[in-house]
């Protein structure tokens, strides 16, 4: 028994070493998807508009363009691990009012909403936003050096 604790003890310390990978994952995923969106919806920002006046969102245009935006800039900003909390926030909220607004109508149960991308997407971004970049990003290498250079003060 005590071999099995062991087994499972040095299992998750090589886990826990290597967490920065699901991280990067996530974020190349996550900013590879909303880099395309939002490069699409930026050049259909007609069709967008017209679909948030039919969804009767407020200010249609300007939201068109806040949205689109959003997703462009957002998905660049998680592709590159920079300012990656502050990316997925947005991101998040997008999600959030996407649920909200252009897919409530869909689900009718539990797993009609369990169904739909956005609800994993919002918890991704959640989970970013608490978790961070992970290693493999510009955060960590602006925070690393800051770091040395504070030291140094």
């Amino acid at each position: 028994m005590q071999n099995l604790a062991r087994l499972v003890t040095r299992v998750f310390a090589a886990l826990k070493k290597s967490e920065w990978l699901p991280i990067l994952l996530a974020r190349l995923a996550m900013g590879y998807e909303f880099v395309s969106s939002g490069w699409g919806k930026l050049h259909a920002l007609e069709k967008l508009t017209a679909y948030f006046v039919q969804l009767k969102i407020p200010a249609p245009g300007f939201n068109a363009v806040l949205t689109a935006t959003t997703e462009f800039v957002c998905g660049l900003l998680l592709i590159a691990g920079l300012g990656t909390r502050f990316a997925a926030a947005p991101l998040a909220i997008v999600m959030f009012v996407a649920i909200l607004t252009a897919k409530v109508a869909e689900v009718h149960t539990l797993s009609d909403f369990l169904y739909l991308s956005e609800p994993a997407f919002f918890v991704i971004f959640v989970w970013l936003v608490f978790s961070g970049p992970g290693k493999v990003s510009l955060d960590h290498l602006i925070a690393k050096r800051w770091g040395a250079a504070r030291e140094g003060a």
